[in-house]
């Protein structure tokens, strides 16, 4: 069984491809898939849609014609990890197409590596296809290439991320998203729904929502209501909530609105889990972050949430060190951590991004006082965890099963999101589990990040 490192990092996570079989004289296409959930989302339609035309699907560079890298360039640690995925794929295969948020700078990359074939920007499905087909020109056979229902997935069977809308229109200094994807545009409910029917219809037990800003769907389209849906994410949250999957909501910002969602939570449509991007916590780091500067009223919201629903989760990301950021800031940043209790916690050290407005604030924060302030954050993160953990021996929870072996089941709580938060693990009585099993667990052990338990 395999535990989650702590500060697990999704922009340098490689999702694994599935292998297909393959037919003679079958063209065939590799993918290294880098960057967040949505850019997974991005990978399996570009699969999806090459497997429709025909191509197989290689897990292996020896067994592909040619490349696909879909790049994350949001940090410019992520764009060097980036570089050098380009860099592999091109040593170990020779033919290689790349796409993603770093494709929004092709001169960057081809500066690099002047041998790639072709680079494409995000979301930029149809020149991928074009891309494809001129190194690799397909060869369908409509009689033996079937395409599943739901399409090339990524992810296990049991779980399925939901992307819901593309873009931003936030203009954080810190971050270029907006500029590489674009502004906010969201997909038609009926659509999302219609998704969501053909993934739960398959076999999907958990459906993971995402977008760039998750609590401002539908706004673009004026919420308007088309074929019995409403685009707005408390409408669809309901929605989805009725479909029988678990439903869980990644990267909400804290509108107001918000608050509309927690009964449906209390009522067992959704999951009782937040995942809010919150950045800092004092107003004059949130300020030259150009953030809502909010931190004070969002701990009223934070116990309003509580109290609506006792067993909400909370997970959020800060970043410390931001440019001008005193000693002062960041003491009010662990405080505010103290008072919020948030469950599940990620820390970024700010990094320049090319491009970021952030670049050109003053004062720049030495290095090694971010390293120190990491540092003290985590470990501030890590005990407040730990007691959320040990508040839960001898609970009952409920749990989906990930992953079974000879050790036993890897498993989650309604509390953990997978690959970024923990696990449950139970190591006896586990052997007629299945992955996509939703069972009940006493636990038994807490860990600072993980629980054990038996059935």
């Amino acid at each position: 069984m395999s535990q989650n490192p702590p500060l697990i990092r999704p922009d340098l996570a490689r999702a694994s491809i599935p292998a297909d079989p393959r037919r003679a004289g079958q063209p065939t296409i590799g993918m290294v898939s880098l960057g967040c959930p949505k850019a997974l989302v991005d990978s399996e339609r570009i699969l999806t849609r090459l497997r429709a035309e025909g191509y197989a699907i290689s897990p292996d560079y020896a067994g592909a014609d040619a490349v696909i890298v879909n790049t994350c360039g949001f940090l410019d640690s992520a764009k060097a990890e980036s570089l050098d995925a380009i860099g592999e794929a091109l040593t170990e295969n020779g033919r290689v197409i790349v796409t993603g948020c770093l494709g929004a700078e092709p001169d960057y990359i081809t500066g690099a590596h002047p041998k790639v074939l072709a680079v494409t920007g995000p979301h930029q499905y149809e020149q991928v296809l074009d891309a494809v087909h001129l190194a690799v020109p397909p060869s369908p056979d409509p009689f033996v290439d079937l395409l599943p229902a739901s399409g090339v997935k990524l992810t296990p069977r049991h779980y399925s991320y939901l992307k819901i809308s593309e873009g931003c229109n936030h203009h954080c200094r810190f971050c270029i998203i907006p500029d590489m994807r674009g502004r906010l545009v969201s997909r038609p409910a009926h659509a999302i729904m219609r998704e969501a029917e053909r993934l739960v219809e398959a076999g999907v037990r958990e459906l993971l929502v995402i977008s760039q800003d998750t609590s401002a769907y539908g706004v673009d389209l004026k919420h308007a209501e088309a074929r019995g849906h409403r685009a707005h994410i408390t409408d669809l949250a309901r929605d989805l909530g009725r479909l029988g999957a678990w439903v869980r909501l990644h990267y909400v910002y804290p509108y107001p609105h918000v608050r509309n969602l927690i009964p449906l939570m209390a009522e067992g449509l959704v999951l009782p889990y937040l995942d809010i991007p919150f950045q800092h916590a004092h107003p004059d780091t949130l300020k030259r972050m150009a953030r809502p500067a909010a931190a004070a009223r969002t701990l009223d919201e934070i116990a309003a949430w509580r109290q609506s629903c006792p067993d909400i989760t909370l997970r959020s990301t800060f970043i410390v060190g931001y440019p001008g950021e005193t000693e002062a800031e960041f003491q009010t940043l662990l405080d505010w951590l103290d008072e919020a209790q948030l469950d599940r916690v990620g820390c970024f050290q700010y990094e320049n991004v090319a491009g970021a407005r952030a670049n050109d604030l003053p004062d720049h924060v030495a290095p090694e006082v971010k390293q120190d302030r990491f540092d003290r954050f985590m470990q501030k993160a890590q005990a407040i965890s730990e007691a959320k953990l040990q508040a839960k021996l001898g609970t009952r929870q409920q749990v989906i099963v990930d992953h079974v072996d000879a050790e036993g089941a890897t498993c989650r709580t309604k509390a953990d999101a997978p690959e970024i938060d923990g696990n449950l693990f139970i190591d006896q009585g586990f052997e007629d589990l299945s992955p996509g099993d939703i069972v009940t667990v006493t636990v038994d052990e807490a860990g600072e990040y993980d629980l054990w338990g038996h059935l």
